[in-house]
């Protein structure tokens, strides 16, 4: 890819740029068209849809990087036997890079649905291709070659709001200081740009955003798309977490028309694990978020539909063949013949008074790469004793100079597995305060100066000059948007499940016939991500009963 790809990268060069073989190329006609382009042809422009992977017959085509704050830079150049893609042309989104035909080409264009077609029917083929358009995507984003250009202070809330979003929705993207870097001058200066006006983002379209809203910006990048409203899915999964997305999976590779909804990002709260090491198959331990890729990118591999973020508001009943409509964003609605229930868990927050004034800029609710570049060669405190705690404050140990955990229990060992309580106690730079709590956060502009804590059993209060905080106390059911849908909840706003809501119910479906919860959110389950891909492989099932008893399954085009 480009000169600052990893050597891990540099080291896969022949799986991610693979020259297929004259019987390959056979194998793959069928799925594609015929295309000349003549020398100088822009075949593929950033931040527009490609027209789908171009198999290279004949003739030469140059990679280069979005241009907008300088030259385009060259990436790669592509020759016959080489395809032109990566995974924007998995979904139809649009393109991350353009590609220009250097000399007269001769190429096979395959649409995006055609090259799920071939990945399922071509399986050792696809598995290749599969791999290459991972194994790009990849370097993209370790380059930091292609997609959007986010301009502003570091340190800035907004900023760190933009890269995390775009962070955890696995696009490739910049980040310029616009007190230094000479580009980012140059940007603010052509278009006037206020400096309070900061941070601004340069989409891959060319179009420059003023401190955009998540949603803004996806639908700036192609992320977010407008929904068919005609169209009538077997299925509307609500949440992308582990159990929402191995739903996806399990449905749609088994027929069913899927779409996917998140408020925030694919991944959920396994998505903030630094580093799970107690999932089966992944002997030496796999990131949450490499783990949610995964996921997320097989399952648009079935052809699931993707439409992240954007908040589902109200589940309804309704006609015309859709058994449910599910308000969301925008005023748009998913029509579906059943729903499942995924939306997992929202973080809890401390109860302190100023705990607002800090979010986002000194207190964290995940522990990434972009938070440890922040705080590194620091002192931090992190609050929590669960697994999710004992990983961030691990992985935050080998960034940071020292991590002092805080936990109101007397001891890990109730709540925290073994591994993790012994690979803590190993690390000379954590210190953990037994029986301790949060009493205080001092700062100024947003930024965190001082933190007091206080011994439950003693009283004794302590103020140590900390700049971050990182809160893993768990999370509430993210189910407020239930409440006027007629599924039963618990007393602590978990959704009911089963036969004692709802006698002839099966173990997963709620008081609503065809509405199902799955995973954290869903009253009695195991909390944890295993247990939720089990249910969401465990829920097709109940799907294909009800939909069976209930309705045609709807018609693929």
């Amino acid at each position: 890819m480009a000169p600052s790809v990893s050597p891990t990268i540099a080291a896969r060069r022949d799986q991610m740029f693979p020259i297929l073989t004259d019987a390959d190329i056979e194998r793959m006609r069928r799925f594609g068209e015929a295309r000349a382009y003549a020398a100088g042809d822009h075949i593929v422009t950033a931040g527009a849809v490609s027209p789908g992977v171009i198999l290279i017959l004949s003739g030469k085509v140059d990679i280069t990087q979005a241009g907008g704050i300088g030259p385009r830079e060259p990436i790669i150049s592509y020759g016959a036997g080489n395809f032109v893609g990566e995974l924007a042309q998995l979904s139809n989104r649009p393109s991350l890079v353009n590609a220009e035909a250097a000399s007269p080409v001769e190429a096979i264009v395959i649409p995006s649905q055609r090259l799920r077609d071939l990945m399922v029917q071509e399986a050792n083929l696809g598995e290749r291709i599969m791999r290459a358009l991972i194994l790009r995507r990849v370097g993209l984003l370790e380059s930091g070659a292609g997609g959007p250009v986010v301009i502003g202070p570091p340190g800035n809330g907004d900023v760190l709001r933009l890269q995390g979003f775009l962070r955890r929705s696995g696009l490739p993207h910049r980040a310029l200081d616009s007190d230094t870097d000479p580009c980012a001058k140059t940007l603010i200066e052509r278009f006037h740009v206020d400096p309070h006006h900061l941070p601004i983002v340069l989409c891959p379209n060319g179009k420059l955003m003023h401190n955009p809203g998540e949603t803004e910006l996806a639908r700036c990048v192609g992320l977010l798309r407008p929904i068919d409203a005609d169209k009538v899915y077997d299925v509307a999964i609500v949440g992308a977490g582990p159990a929402g997305l191995a739903a996806a999976v399990y449905a749609a590779s088994e027929g069913l028309s899927t779409i996917v909804l998140d408020c925030r990002a694919f991944g959920g709260q396994a998505g903030a694990s630094a580093r799970i090491e107690n999932y089966l198959g992944f002997p030496t331990g796999i990131t949450g978020m490499a783990l949610m890729a995964r996921a997320y990118n097989q399952a648009q591999k079935f052809g699931v539909e993707m439409v992240i973020p954007d908040e589902a508001k109200l589940l309804d009943d309704a006609g015309d063949g859709a058994r449910y409509r599910l308000s969301i964003g925008d005023g748009e609605t998913v029509r579906s013949r059943a729903v499942v229930i995924a939306s997992g868990a929202r973080y809890r927050r401390l109860d302190i008074a100023n705990l607002a004034q800090f979010e986002g800029t000194s207190v964290h609710y995940w522990a990434s790469p972009i938070e440890a570049r922040l705080c590194q060669d620091q002192e931090v405190a992190l609050v929590g004793a669960g697994n999710s705690a004992g990983q961030a404050a691990v992985y935050l140990a080998s960034q940071v100079r020292k991590v002092t955990l805080l936990a109101r229990r007397d001891s890990l060992d109730a709540t925290m597995s073994r591994y993790l309580v012994e690979r803590i106690a190993a690390q000379p730079n954590i210190e953990v305060l037994t029986e301790t709590e949060v009493a205080a956060l001092d700062g100024s502009e947003g930024n965190l100066e001082r933190l007091r804590w206080r011994n439950r059993a003693t009283g004794e209060e302590t103020t140590r000059a900390i700049h971050h905080l990182f809160l893993f106390i768990g999370a509430d059911p993210n189910t407020d948007w239930l409440a006027n849908c007629n599924v039963a909840l618990d007393a602590k706003g978990f959704v009911r499940t089963g036969p004692d809501t709802t006698p002839g119910h099966g173990l997963m479906e709620t008081s609503r016939s065809g509405v199902f919860a799955i995973g954290d959110v869903r009253c009695g389950s195991t909390k944890r991500v295993a247990a939720a891909v089990g249910e969401g492989a465990q829920v097709v099932a109940a799907l294909h009963a009800y939909l069976a008893r209930n309705d045609e399954p709807a018609r693929r085009a």
